[in-house]
């Protein structure tokens, strides 16, 4: 009797050493699945500053924050690099950065290759933009987080994580990144002509024709498809402006700047709104929620800001809604045609387009086409077909390649109606 006692309190106590051995080793799983999570899924995994000045706003060709009146005067770097050491020392031992396949320059590589950061070509939200011939012949644009950037940690590992595996013609591509020394950069394929924010608003630029801007929308238009379907997970940039659109040799138009971009996963929740004044998605702005149709939103405004010439942070989705007062069955549009185009632009082409735009920017993101939708549209517009050019007052003008009513009438008339 005295022996079963004995072997029911010595089991009983082996049962419970297993049970608390087994609860602690589950409670440190979890713990160790959420210290090293997916940083994209931590929307707001960003420094208290970032928190309070998400939302940044651009000139012909930089980034700048919007004022706040909230914004702590320590240093924004030492802020922010703080919250996340162990990605960073990760980007450093090669941990995240190999597995994409980026190759990792070393800081006196592109300070050779920079003429020792000289060679000055830009300035945006992340900081300088340096050009640089690398020791391979290879022409780059390095970006370097600069030491009062008004982006950080977050946005360097994002354009790092996703660039490293999405490779596409209408994307700017990561080609390199550098994390010694302190300083943080990114190292991209070079691209000739700039930003298409510098032609539509810099006069040392000849105005762009009609043409190369249609074709410049379309090449935007197939960037974006391949983020929101051919990406896997679905990925949404978040901040589509003219800025972060780039022109290559060939004055064909690539998506740039993945700062804030994020994996689309059951929608992207944020307590602040994040994005360039002027271009953000009103629902967005109301719920919080960011979806493919918010960049659906901001690609509609990037529309009419390329047929008006006008920029968005001032006034220009005024003027869009005292001008479609007087459209009617997707024709009075002319108005809004960029006067530096002198007349010389398709009519019917630009109606089609500036109804596409109209649909894009409807207050329902619902009732938004999808990015499919809209590749297919612009694929028509540019189609070549004779037709009409608007020449100054309506006059006839030489025939021209352009496209014909009934090819677009079944595609753009179902997604301008509100």
């Amino acid at each position: 009797m005295r022996n079963f006692q004995w072997g029911l309190i010595f089991g009983t106590s082996i049962g419970v050493i297993i049970g608390v051995v087994l609860a602690m080793t589950i409670m440190y799983c979890i713990r160790y699945r959420r210290k090293h999570s997916d940083p994209f899924d931590k929307e707001e995994n960003v420094s208290p500053r970032a928190e309070r000045i998400p939302i940044r706003v651009h000139g012909a060709d930089s980034s700048t924050i919007l004022s706040d009146s909230n914004i702590s005067q320590d240093s924004p770097r030492t802020s922010e690099w703080s919250n996340m050491p162990q990605w960073l020392e990760g980007l450093k031992r090669k941990s995240v950065a190999s597995a994409c396949g980026i190759p990792k320059y070393s800081y006196k590589e592109l300070q050779k290759a920079t003429s020792d950061f000289t060679t000055n070509i830009g300035e945006g939200a992340f900081g300088p933009v340096y050009k640089a011939q690398m020791a391979t012949g290879q022409t780059v644009a390095v970006k370097v987080l600069a030491i009062d950037s008004k982006q950080g940690a977050m946005e360097f590992l994002s354009e790092v994580l996703l660039l490293g595996r999405l490779h596409h013609r209408n994307l700017v591509n990561l080609v390199g990144y550098s994390a010694e020394r302190g300083q943080h950069m990114l190292v991209y394929v070079y691209m000739t002509n700039g930003s298409l924010a510098s032609h539509l608003y810099n006069e040392k630029h000849e105005p762009l024709c009609w043409n190369l801007r249609v074709q410049i929308a379309l090449d935007v238009a197939r960037g974006l498809e391949y983020l929101h379907y051919g990406a896997f997970p679905t990925v949404v940039h978040r901040d589509i402006k003219s800025a972060n659109i780039l022109l290559d040799h060939f004055m064909k138009g690539r998506v740039a700047d993945f700062g804030l971009s994020r994996q689309e996963k059951n929608n992207l929740h944020s307590s602040n709104v994040k994005g360039t004044f002027g271009y953000v998605d009103p629902e967005y702005m109301s719920t919080r929620i960011f979806t493919k149709k918010s960049d659906v939103y901001s690609f509609g405004v990037l529309l009419f800001e390329i047929m008006s010439g006008k920029n968005p942070q001032q006034g220009l989705m005024q003027y869009v809604e005292i001008v479609a007062i007087n459209v009617e069955d997707n024709i009075g549009w002319e108005e809004i045609a960029d006067s530096r185009l002198q007349g010389k632009f398709d009519v019917q082409q630009l109606n089609y387009m500036a109804a596409l735009a109209y649909n894009c920017i409807n207050p329902f993101s619902s009732k938004r086409p999808s990015m499919r939708e809209i590749v297919l549209a612009l694929s028509e517009i540019c189609k070549p077909r004779n037709s009409r050019v608007h020449q100054g007052q309506n006059h006839p003008a030489k025939a021209e390649e352009t496209t014909s009513e009934l090819d677009l009438q079944g595609i753009v008339d179902p997604l301008t109606k509100r």
